[in-house]
């Protein structure tokens, strides 16, 4: 019998970019390695908690979206001690994991300008923050330093062809955010995580001919294959 697949939880998350001398740079936190997702370097984010719906008639149109907008501002005051305002947040994409036992989260990612301040994190649940660079952060991953998780590589390499901050906020909102459903097929060389639109998505056959959707996890470096993502 295959297992059941887990109800998902709803989340949010943000992904907070600056502008800097070396480019936009994003914030990015590590989370303790003793909790679920631990060790990741993640953008600060969560569940979406009973009190974000705080206001929200659950039949409204987009009543979820907006609780995840409450959740992303609470979690980035939680974790990284800045204070954005939801208006601020701009939709980004929308992530759902592969069918599996265990936890399973529905996660809206949102993008936002970072607000004046410092970060302060618990030494909790996050351990360490810093700002990088989008293509800093996947050449670290690479090279073995930090660990990503499939939707933080795809969004930071989307990130990483942004020439400003102004120009990231502007290509988010002029476009409709992706629904990434994601189903992993295994590869000769590595996992290959593919998405609708790639015919190994209902296929699980990698050699079709494209277009292709799809991150190759290899052990020589991650890379996207197809369309922008």
């Amino acid at each position: 019998m295959s297992p059941e697949v887990a109800e998902p939880i709803e989340a949010a998350t943000v992904v907070l970019i600056r502008d800097s001398e070396v480019g936009v740079e994003v914030l990015m936190l590590e989370r303790n390695p003793e909790i679920h997702f631990g060790g990741m370097w993640v953008f600060p984010g969560g569940r979406v908690d009973a009190g974000d719906w705080d206001g929200i008639d659950a039949d409204e149109t987009h009543a979820t979206l907006h609780a995840a907008r409450a959740a992303a501002a609470r979690e980035t005051a939680e974790e990284a001690g800045l204070h954005v305002e939801r208006s601020a947040f701009v939709s980004h994409s929308h992530w759902l994991p592969p069918g599996r036992q265990g936890r399973r989260y529905a996660t809206w990612f949102f993008i936002a300008r970072a607000p004046e301040g410092d970060v302060t994190i618990d030494n909790g649940e996050i351990t360490s923050h810093r700002w990088t660079t989008p293509s800093e952060a996947l050449r670290a991953r690479d090279a073995g330093k930090i660990e990503l998780v499939p939707p933080t590589w795809v969004t930071l390499h989307r990130l990483s062809r942004a020439t400003s901050v102004d120009d990231a906020l502007e290509e988010a909102a002029n476009r409709e955010s992706p629904f990434f459903v994601t189903k992993i097929v295994k590869g000769p060389e590595a996992p290959v995580a593919v998405w609708e639109g790639d015919p190994a998505y209902t296929t699980d056959d990698l050699d079709m001919a494209g277009p292709y959707r799809r991150l190759v996890m290899s052990n020589n470096g991650w890379r996207w294959e197809g369309d922008a993502p």
